[in-house]
C-alpha cells in the first residue's frame, strides 16, 4: 500500500491498493492494519457499508458530527465515481476548500477521509458499487450533510439524481460547523 496525503488536508490519504491479476481475474487487498498503523491511521473500524448507485446519482455531502464523528475508508469496487471531500474544520487553513478524485474498479485505490471532512460522490459509469468503512457506528441523529452545490465543486453532472434528504441539507454558508481544526 502506498499512502499519498490529500493536498488540502494532510491527515486524509489517497491509498494505492495492491492488485494481483492472473487468468482468473484479479484480487485486491483493501485494508492492511500494519500499513495503516505505520501511517498513523486508525485500524479499528466499527461498521462496513456498501451502496450501488446508477449513473448521475450524487450522494453527499455527508458526515457525522461529534460525539459520533468518524473517519471513513472509501473504495469503488465496481464502476467509476467522481469523489469529493470538503474541509469543515473551523480555523483550518483549508476550511471550505475541497479536493476531487476519480475512483474506479480498474485502478485499485481507496480514500481515507478523516473526521471533520464532508464526503460525497457522483457516479460516472452506468452503475457503481462503493464500499465504506467507518470508525464509529452510524448515529441517525448525528448524521448530517451540506448541500452538494453550495461549495463551487465542479460536479460532472449538472442535474444529478439526489435523495430528498441530500436535497434538503443546508448550504455550506448556512452550516455552523462543530469541527475545530486541531481537534481529533
Amino acid at each position: 500500500m502506498h499512502f499519498v496525503p490529500f493536498s488540502i488536508v494532510p491527515s486524509g490519504f489517497r491509498i494505492s491498493l495492491g492488485l494481483h491479476e492472473d487468468q482468473r481475474g484479479f484480487f485486491v487487498k483493501t485494508f492492511h492494519s500494519k500499513s495503516f498503523t505505520e501511517s498513523s491511521l486508525p485500524t479499528k473500524f466499527e461498521e462496513d457499508f456498501y451502496s450501488l448507485s446508477k449513473k448521475n446519482v450524487l450522494r453527499g455531502l455527508h458526515f457525522q458530527v461529534p460525539p459520533f464523528s468518524h473517519d471513513k475508508l472509501i473504495i469503488c469496487a465496481q464502476g467509476e465515481i467522481y469523489d469529493v471531500v470538503v474541509d469543515l474544520r473551523r480555523d483550518s487553513p483549508s476550511f471550505g476548500k475541497f479536493e476531487t478524485f476519480i475512483l474506479n474498479s480498474k485502478i485499485p485505490e481507496a480514500l481515507f477521509v478523516p473526521k471533520g471532512l464532508a464526503h460525497g460522490f457522483c457516479v460516472l459509469s452506468e452503475e457503481a458499487l462503493v464500499l465504506y468503512k467507518t470508525t464509529t457506528i452510524h448515529s441517525p441523529e448525528h448524521d448530517k450533510g451540506i448541500l452538494w452545490n453550495s461549495v463551487s465543486i465542479p460536479w460532472p453532472c449538472q442535474n444529478p439524481i439526489l435523495s430528498a434528504r441530500d436535497s434538503s441539507f443546508p448550504s455550506f454558508s448556512n452550516f455552523s460547523s462543530p469541527f475545530i481544526f486541531g481537534n481529533k
